[in-house]
C-alpha cells in the first residue's frame, strides 16, 4: 500500500517516518521523498493512528490527489536543487511536465492555488537556501555557486540573492546568525 506524507523533504526524514512505521508495528519496503509503501493494507482507523504518530513528528498524511501532486512537485523541486549536482538541461516547466505528466499550466495553476505562491518563487526560494548553504561551506567561489546553481552570471545570482534576504552574498557569509532556514519551512 502506498502512503503519501506532506513536508517528507530529506533523508532524515525519511528516516524518522521509516522508524515510526516499523515502531507502529508496520513493514516499509520503499520509502522515497514523500511516498511510503508499506507491505499491510492499512485500514481507516490505522492510517488515522499513523497521521497522529507522524504529525507529533512534524509529518501528515495526504489523502486527496491535488494535495499529493502539489508535494511530488515541491519533492521534485527539493530534489533538483538540493540533491544533484548537475544543472537543469531543460527548463523547470519541462521538468516538472515531463516528470508528473500534467501540463504545466495545471500543476502552476494547481500549486498557485494551494500554496498561495507560485512554482517559480517557491523553486528560487529553494535555490537560495542552497546558495545560503554552499556560502556557509565556504569551499566554492561566488562564481562557481552561480555556475553549479544555473545562474547565467555572478550579477544575477546576487540580485536574487539580495531580492530574497535583504543581504548580498557576501555581507550574507559575514554575519552569524539566521542564515539557513529548513526546507521544509520555504
Amino acid at each position: 500500500m502506498k502512503i503519501h506524507i506532506k513536508n517528507m523533504v530529506c533523508h532524515r526524514c525519511k528516516l524518522a517516518v521509516e522508524a515510526e512505521l516499523k515502531s507502529s508495528g508496520y513493514h516499509p519496503t520503499h520509502v522515497e521523498l514523500g511516498e511510503v509503501t508499506v507491505s499491510e493494507e492499512l485500514s481507516h482507523q490505522q492510517l488515522a493512528e499513523l497521521n497522529t504518530k507522524l504529525k507529533h513528528l512534524g509529518f501528515e498524511l495526504i489523502d486527496d490527489r491535488k494535495s499529493r501532486t502539489v508535494e511530488k512537485i515541491k519533492n521534485l523541486v527539493i530534489k533538483l536543487v538540493h540533491h544533484t549536482d548537475t544543472t537543469l538541461a531543460i527548463n523547470l516547466s519541462e521538468y516538472l511536465a515531463e516528470h508528473l505528466h500534467y501540463e504545466y499550466k495545471y500543476l502552476s495553476n494547481l500549486f498557485s492555488e494551494t500554496e498561495g505562491t507560485t512554482i517559480e518563487k517557491y523553486y528560487i526560494s529553494q535555490k537560495i537556501e542552497k546558495v545560503k548553504e554552499l556560502l556557509i561551506y565556504d569551499e566554492l567561489t561566488l562564481s562557481q555557486i552561480a555556475y553549479r546553481m544555473g545562474y547565467s552570471s555572478v550579477a544575477y545570482l546576487s540580485n536574487q540573492f539580495k531580492k530574497e534576504t535583504g543581504l548580498t552574498p557576501t555581507h550574507f557569509k559575514t554575519i552569524k546568525d539566521n542564515k539557513r532556514r529548513n526546507i521544509e519551512e520555504l
